[in-house]
Formats: structure tokens, sequence, C-alpha cells
């Protein structure tokens, strides 16, 4: 029995040793993470998709970062590189994974900024005719140590 004792606590000493070592020898920490959407412009639709983005997007960001949701958000204009590439893309940047999970919170803020459900998909149709959203993708900082 003692040895079935002995037995386990080397098991459950050396399990710790190696937690701890494997955190220690990490040479960066996990940071924000931030959601990039990449969108393709159409033709003469330029100035109308910038002002929708001066509007209601960007009344709903500031929200959100009232709100605590979000860190920041930004909005760049890009060189295609083909015709298929992205000519603006947005970036939300959130303080961790969880916080992508509150999406209670965030509706929330798109009913009180943007109006009911049926508004909010009318207002998506409304930006399709403006632009075409080629993608989206979520990165994580690693901030090294």
């Amino acid at each position: 029995m003692k040895r079935v004792a002995m037995l386990f606590a080397s098991l459950m000493l050396f399990a710790v040793m190696g937690t701890t070592l494997a955190q220690e020898a990490k040479p960066y920490r996990e940071g924000p993470v931030r959601e990039v959407s990449f969108i393709k412009i159409k033709p003469g639709q330029f100035n109308n998709y910038m002002k929708y983005l001066d509007g209601p997007y960007k009344a709903a960001m500031e929200a959100s970062k009232k709100a605590g949701l979000i860190m920041g958000y930004s909005v760049y204009e890009a060189q295609p590189r083909t015709p298929q590439d992205a000519d603006l893309i947005l970036a939300v940047t959130y303080p961790n994974m969880a916080a992508l999970d509150r999406t209670d919170e965030a509706d929330a803020i798109r009913a009180k900024v943007m109006g009911s459900l049926e508004a909010q998909d009318k207002g998506m149709m409304d930006r399709e005719s403006m632009r075409e959203l080629l993608g989206s993708q979520l990165i994580r900082e690693l901030i090294l140590k």
C-alpha cells in the first residue's frame, strides 16, 4: 500500500513539474484577438460604403467599445494585387477569445443602434449592393516576453 501511495505521489510530482516547466518555457503570452474582414467595394460605391462605415457601423463600434465588448476597431484601404482581392479591410479588436461569447450584449447594442432584426437584415442586404464580403479571419496576437 505504501508503494502504491509513493508511486502515485511521484507521478503527481512529475506531472506538476512537467506542467510548470512547460509554462515557463513558453516565450510568449496570448494577447488580444482581432477579427479581420476582407471587403471588395463594388464599382462606384466607395463613398456610399464609407458613409455607412462613418454612420451606423461607427456608432455600433463606439457603443461596443464603451460597453467594454471590444478594445477598438480600424478601417484600412488596401491595394488589391488581383481583381479578386479586397480593397478595404475592417478590423475589430477583442481583449480575448472569451469576449467573443458576449453575444447577448452585442445583440442588444446592435438592436439599440441599428434597430430590430428585420431592420438589421435590410441593412445587410443594402450593404451587399455596395460591397462583397470576401471572408473574415480571427487572429490572436502573441506577445513575446
